[in-house]
């Protein structure tokens, strides 16, 4: 055992010094048409995440009035999203290792398509639920395999902007729901949400897989096949092709790709900054913002229809915004800044309603939680959103990374589970101290960026794993 642990160690040393090597000319790539084709295919999926999250707001009313259903009936129908995400989460990594990022992008827009017209045409409560099962398990999948397809074909100065543009795909899926649904009907409405799933699977045809997954698998001639197809025709990809299959092979050595493996000492680092900043994602609580944001304007005395439309279109230049500093401030930088802002947020919002409590100053309680909302809103899209997935498609190693997606996946969605059906109840308890407490945890995220998460900015995908991993036991 010690043997092989030193050779592995050997190898990835080895082969960060190779990467070193080539961080001039590699910081001088371009983003290609083909790399440009294929992120752009693979966003389709993050669109489709934002309008499966975003569809039940504005079609509450009209499925509750055409279906009869109650209130709890509804609640069912929006959770059910969170279900099937939890389940897409088990396996989402160990499809993704079996089949393929791309192929499993096209498993995953199959049942996306089949929920929506399951939703579209549905006649009761059970086909509504069937299809937003479905949709929850397809999202499952895609919102591990996306960061990971597109950090693992961009050039590493170009990883940051394609990575984070994850997140704003997802935010301008959830606007237009918003938008468009105040002018057509729910079942229209489900229907124009499968349209992203139809274009990426006709996308899906024209990009290549990823070549570092051909490289895990051993196909050879297909790993240069796409990785020249990626890089350009006349690029010289030998100096890159070389360091992924020094690293891999090295990986191979060294690799059962179970369970257990993950938490082994060499990669404790890893494992702790990927669930932990699900974790703290989660539990700072914007899920329950973006899920309850009208009855906290109702509770606040504020416009909920100015206060929702609002949020929708903050976000976009918000998100934006962290795409374009991604790579120009860094990670770390973003995320201290992103925790911070929504630390201070959360007090705002938790000052008011204990202002509204103890009937003082009660006519500042609306604008306050307005003011509280829009800024928590615009902290979170900048970092926060989407730079925790930026991360984990970036710190675990290729041997590791199937397990660990889907087990950082299974986190971030049994939290999202736990933070959502909380809400009322804490709400019931204190509205002040809920957000008091995601306050504290907001602040705990700044703490754990600014001491546990390494910078990944300009470094290429090999470096950083290699950097992180533990290999004594």
């Amino acid at each position: 055992m010690e043997t092989e642990t030193e050779s592995l160690e050997e190898g990835l040393i080895t082969t960060k010094s190779s990467v070193n090597c080539r961080d001039e000319s590699a910081s001088d790539s371009k983003a290609t048409p083909i790399v440009v084709l294929s992120s752009m295919v693979a966003l389709c999926g993050s669109l489709t995440i934002g309008c499966s999250s975003g569809f039940s707001s504005p079609a509450e009313s009209g499925i509750m009035e055409d279906l009869g259903l109650s209130v709890a009936a509804f609640s069912v129908f929006g959770s059910i999203l969170t279900a099937g995400g939890i389940v897409g989460a088990l396996v989402n990594g160990t499809i993704a290792d079996f089949i393929g990022r791309r192929g499993t992008l096209w498993f995953s827009e199959i049942f996306c398509i089949a929920g929506w017209l399951a939703i579209a045409f549905a006649k009761n409560a059970w086909w509504l639920d069937l299809g937003r099962l479905s949709l929850g398990f397809a999202i499952g999948l895609i919102a591990y395999v996306v960061p990971i397809y597109i950090a693992e074909i961009t050039p590493k100065n170009l990883r940051g902007v394609f990575t984070s543009a994850n997140q704003l795909m997802i935010c301008c899926g959830v606007s237009l729901m918003y938008f468009i649904g105040n002018v057509v009907t729910w079942r229209i409405l489900a229907l124009i949400g499968a349209i992203p799933c139809m274009l990426e699977l006709l996308g899906l045809i024209f990009i290549p897989e990823s070549p570092r997954w051909l490289a895990k698998i051993g196909k050879e001639k297909e790993f240069e096949t796409s990785l020249q197809r990626l890089r350009g025709r006349n690029a010289d990809i030998s100096q890159e092709a070389a360091d992924i299959r020094d690293y891999t092979e090295a990986l191979k050595q060294h690799s059962n790709s179970r369970l257990l493996d993950l938490f082994q000492r060499r990669y404790a680092h890893s494992l702790i900054v990927g669930v932990g900043l699900m974790l703290l994602v989660q539990f700072g609580g914007n899920n329950v913002i973006t899920a309850y944001s009208s009855s906290i304007f109702d509770e606040a005395g504020f416009s909920s229809s100015i206060g929702t439309i609002s949020m929708a279109i903050i976000q976009i230049p918000a998100t934006s915004a962290s795409v374009l500093l991604t790579d120009k401030l860094g990670r770390r930088p973003l995320l201290m800044v992103s925790a911070a802002g929504m630390c201070l947020s959360c007090f705002l919002v938790g000052l008011s309603f204990l202002f509204q409590d103890l009937h003082k100053w009660k006519e500042l309680t609306p604008i306050l939680v307005y003011i509280g909302i829009m800024g928590y809103c615009v902290a979170y899209s900048i970092g926060m959103a989407g730079l925790p997935w930026v991360i984990v498609s970036e710190v675990f190693s290729m041997n590791v990374k199937g397990l660990a997606g889907s087990l950082v996946s299974l986190v971030n969605w049994s939290c999202s589970w736990i933070v959502t059906y909380s809400f009322n109840f804490m709400m019931e308890w204190s509205s002040a101290g809920t957000f008091f407490i995601y306050m504290g945890i907001c602040g705990l995220a700044v703490l754990f960026v600014a001491k546990l998460v390494p910078e990944t900015k300009g470094r290429v995908l090999e470096e950083i794993q290699a950097s992180i991993t533990h290999f004594h036991q």
